[in-house]
């Protein structure tokens, strides 16, 4: 199967979307498809990659004309179908790449929508913004969502034939450099062995919870415990600007809290560094204030690597999301709660090996293969012959 995977972001940008992109391709060549990435140009050649598959940088903008490049590569390399990674951010917020072309000037289109995020329209634009994300959805030939909020909320716009839940996986393999010593790992950050070490993966936004994260590291502190927190990977991401406003808001609330010698940054690394780094922490700390869901990569980064993690208390029902035994669970925005739940952990080894175990074991349903092959099977409905 001849197969384009459309995308706003990919690497070196970044952002889970164009790291998502590059591991499910890497995947889909494995079980012998031909992939052909499409995406803008380069915005940084800092970490550039060279996969083992096509890349067409054809799209100059993601505004209007957009489709005029997809299609291009599309007809040159005989596509069978597009798959479409969707995430408002990664297209600048426009909303050109929600109108697809006419079905009898394109291959098929199947969206993976990785959230349902609305694009930016004009000032006051209000439930017009749904509007063109549900046009999407119900325009495209088939729909895949990455968690069970996005699918209960498409349910009922697209027929069950058409739409389906897959998961994402971690962008992260648990596999730091050669020569790793946690014991190295931690010391490089001023972290002694009997300190404890809470870690942060991902960009800072407000969905995320940073600021209930910076206020539990001080209400820990505050209790006598000799506590840091490891920020891992970048900052702010290359796609979402309103990220840099919540970095220096969380800036300047560290700097309050006098936590300046307490939280320590690796900046954008590669991949065995961030996995060196998850590896050392003792504890993993996600606050996201929408509740805990599979569609968030950085969750998937733990469990991967069989961290302890204290996460909020999913949105929708997760029957896969056990409290106590693969996580903890607390309400978003309570900041007492997150430093009441790490505590419980820093006195209870017994509790963490437990979670360490149960996100081991949670991690091996979202395995890429098993991601890929979903994919495919699902795909396939649309390519003929």
């Amino acid at each position: 199967m001849r197969i384009g995977l459309v995308t706003g972001e990919f690497p070196p940008d970044q952002g889970g979307v164009g790291d998502f992109t590059f591991r499910l391709a890497e995947a889909m060549v494995a079980l012998g498809c031909d992939v052909h990435v499409i995406t803008g140009p380069l915005r940084t050649l800092e970490h550039e990659t060279r996969p083992p598959f096509p890349v067409h940088r054809a799209v100059p903008s993601w505004r209007w004309g957009c489709w005029r490049g997809i299609l291009r590569v599309a007809q040159e390399t005989r596509l069978e179908l597009l798959n479409l990674q969707y995430q408002a951010a990664a297209y600048g917020m426009h909303p050109a790449v929600h109108f697809l072309p006419q079905p009898s000037a394109r291959p098929p289109v199947v969206v993976t929508f990785h959230d349902l995020r609305v694009p930016y329209l004009f000032p006051k634009a209000g439930p017009l913004r749904w509007q063109v994300v549900r046009m999407l959805a119900r325009r495209a030939d088939g729909v895949i969502v990455t968690n069970r909020e996005d699918y209960l909320r498409l349910e009922g716009e697209i027929p069950r034939d058409r739409l389906a839940l897959i998961p994402i996986g971690s962008n992260i393999p648990p596999t730091p450099p050669p020569g790793y010593d946690p014991l190295a790992e931690r010391t490089r950050w001023g972290v002694g062995p009997g300190d404890l070490l809470l870690g942060y993966f991902g960009f800072l936004n407000e969905s995320k919870g940073g600021e209930e994260l910076i206020r539990a590291l001080a209400l820990l502190v505050a209790r006598g415990v000799p506590a840091h927190l490891l920020m891992i990977g970048g900052r702010v991401g290359t796609s979402d600007p309103t990220n840099r406003a919540y970095a220096a808001f969380i800036d300047g609330l560290i700097a309050e809290l006098g936590l300046t010698e307490r939280v320590h940054w690796t900046g954008y690394t590669d991949p065995p560094s961030v996995s060196a780094g998850l590896l050392a922490t003792d504890v993993c700390i996600l606050p996201y204030r929408d509740g805990v869901s599979f569609r968030r990569g950085t969750l998937h980064a733990c469990l991967a690597h069989g961290r302890a993690i204290v996460t909020t208390c999913p949105a929708v029902p997760l029957p896969e999301v056990r409290d106590g035994e693969n996580m903890l669970l607390v309400p978003s925005r309570d900041a007492d709660a997150l430093a009441e739940a790490v505590l419980r952990l820093w006195r209870d080894p017994a509790l963490r090996a437990r979670l360490e175990a149960g996100a081991r074991a949670l991690a091996t349903d979202f395995s890429w293969d098993r991601i890929a092959r979903q994919t495919v099977a699902f795909l396939s409905r649309w390519v003929s012959g």
